[in-house]
């Protein structure tokens, strides 16, 4: 698929800008009925698919139950769910109604849950049974899951058919991971949708013939928007596999449905790779997406012979999409690069900005990530839930920093170095923990690795490593530090390394940096006697 991109986003833009926009219609209604909306694998890779005109049926049941109950336009709906035909029937079922969605992970816990909850002031949630027990007492109703067939069984499909909520009216209500803080709610309006239609054509190449698979989990942005709501805009097959990730199953997922476009986390890349399921040439996949995290180049010294093409690496964030990426639609595709999260895609421009000034810097200067606002039509967001922007617009409103530390060069491509408080500043050198980590990871012994700043009486900050080792396996700290010190840079090698049996992370698989930091600072001040 080529297309014109200055068009095409044109096109978007007006189409879910539409102050006629009804989001269930677009969603659902206008694609023909009979065409397949949903792949639901199971276990034994049996696939049960789900049209648009049941996915009509059932949501008009749902709408009616939403409608029975009182909720309407701007009442918030949440999920406690896993992926499923229900979760769908759900999500349409609530904009028909012109309620809100509020997408819970099914990892959380019960804290998380009821937080999310109390601040999204949300009127009810529906939950899957083993769910149930997170969802604590509070101005909120909810609906067992199980009991959803027999509720849409004995109702009505909801007459109204849909409400129309226009392009700013809000569709979504999120919130930030709370990598950097606590999670602050996201509103998103209904032409938010826009971008991720846009993201799905031109980064991930999605076009009516695709096998498509997300394998995101719908509890967060890039799964809720990639594996539901950008497939259902375009019409296109999404497959969902319920449950937690298995190597064995997503290869065998890959395989038996001849999956054409895989996008997932750089974690899922790496376990299948580690897991040693697949072997070379045995896949041919010809278009591989990888978000969530930087994509470390030792899963593309891998993926070519085993899945058959490179990952393109992908960059976004809950307020923004997906602004960056190497595009896989062939009218502007760029060659995928080590280490860069490639270039500003259609919809948006960003620029990196000097660290101290608010405007761009020299090309290849490590600087403030931003998107340049008035030249990005798919950029919807001004500010959080609280009516604050939280310092994310500067330049008088001219950018929106994203809090990511990058440099870009002269032909716009952009290469990721570090979260703002990931930054190690070690005798005057600012060095990115991505860098070191992509060296580390290229080691045959190293599964997961993640760097950080630990104080240094002398250097102020040294870059010290923990790593996970790959299943039989063995390496010493002197080992890796010479590895680095080979592949990356002579000064900025871990000086000291941690063997550990696993990464914290968040529930969506991002490594927290934050927690090994606090958990080596209270380290350092135990060693000390402090």
């Amino acid at each position: 698929m080529m297309l014109d991109s200055v068009k095409r986003t044109a096109e978007l833009v007006r189409r879910y800008s539409a102050a006629s926009l009804d989001v269930a219609g677009l969603l659902c209604d206008r694609h023909p009925g009979g065409a397949v909306a949903v792949k639901v694998v199971g276990d034994d890779l049996t696939v049960t698919t789900l049209t648009y005109a049941e996915l009509s049926e059932a949501s008009r049941r749902f709408a009616a139950v939403l409608a029975r109950r009182g909720v309407g336009p701007g009442d918030r709906v949440a999920t406690l769910m896993g992926k499923s035909a229900d979760l769908l029937t759900v999500l349409v079922g609530s904009w028909r109604v012109g309620a809100v969605h509020v997408p819970l992970f099914t990892a959380f816990a019960e804290a998380a849950v009821s937080d999310r909850l109390r601040n999204s002031k949300t009127r009810l949630v529906v939950a899957d049974a083993v769910q149930r027990h997170k969802i604590g007492e509070g101005g909120w109703e909810v609906l067992a899951a199980e009991d959803l067939a027999t509720e849409l069984a004995e109702t009505e499909p909801w007459e109204p058919g849909s409400v129309a909520i226009g392009g700013d009216g809000p569709l979504v209500h999120m919130f930030t991971s709370g990598t950097t803080g606590s999670p602050k709610g996201v509103v998103h309006p209904a032409r938010y949708i826009g971008g991720w239609h846009s993201y799905l054509e031109f980064g991930l190449g999605v076009g009516p013939e695709s096998v498509y698979w997300s394998a995101a989990d719908p509890g967060w942005a890039y799964g809720l928007y990639t594996a539901v709501v950008a497939p259902l805009a375009a019409g296109v097959p999404t497959i969902l596999l319920p449950g937690g990730f298995s190597a064995d199953t997503t290869a065998g997922v890959l395989s038996r449905l001849k999956v054409t476009h895989f996008a997932a986390a750089p974690t899922v890349y790496r376990s299948l790779r580690n897991s040693g399921r697949i072997g070379a040439g045995e896949l041919s996949v010809p278009h591989l997406s990888s978000a969530g995290e930087p994509l470390t180049p030792d899963v593309n010294a891998w993926a070519p012979s085993t899945l058959g093409a490179l990952v393109h690496d992908h960059y976004g964030q809950t307020e923004l999409g997906m602004p960056i990426g190497f595009p896989h639609d062939p009218g502007i595709a760029r060659p995928v690069l080590d280490g860069a999260m490639g270039v500003a895609l259609p919809g948006w421009s960003v620029t990196v900005l000097d660290p101290d000034r608010d405007e761009p810097g020299a090309p290849g200067t490590l600087g403030r990530l931003a998107v340049v606002v008035a030249d990005s039509p798919h950029m919807t967001f001004t500010a959080y839930a609280d009516g604050e922007d939280h310092g994310r617009f500067v330049g008088d409103g001219r950018y929106y920093v994203t809090g990511d530390t990058a440099s870009i060069d002269t032909t716009g491509v952009v290469r990721f170095s570090a979260r703002d408080d990931d930054v190690i500043i070690m005798a005057g050198y600012r060095i990115g923990p991505f860098d070191v980590e992509s060296a580390l990871a290229r080691h045959p012994a190293v599964a997961e690795c993640a760097v950080i700043a630990a104080a240094d009486e002398v250097r102020g900050e040294v870059i010290e490593a923990y790593v996970v080792t790959a299943t039989g396996h063995t390496v010493t700290e002197a080992e890796l530090r010479q590895w680095v010190k080979d592949l990356y840079a002579a000064h900025a090698y871990p000086r000291r390394i941690h063997f550990v049996p696993h990464l914290p992370k968040t529930p969506s698989g991002k490594i927290q940096r934050a927690e090994l930091r606090r958990r080596r600072r209270e380290e350092i001040l135990d060693e000390n006697g402090s």
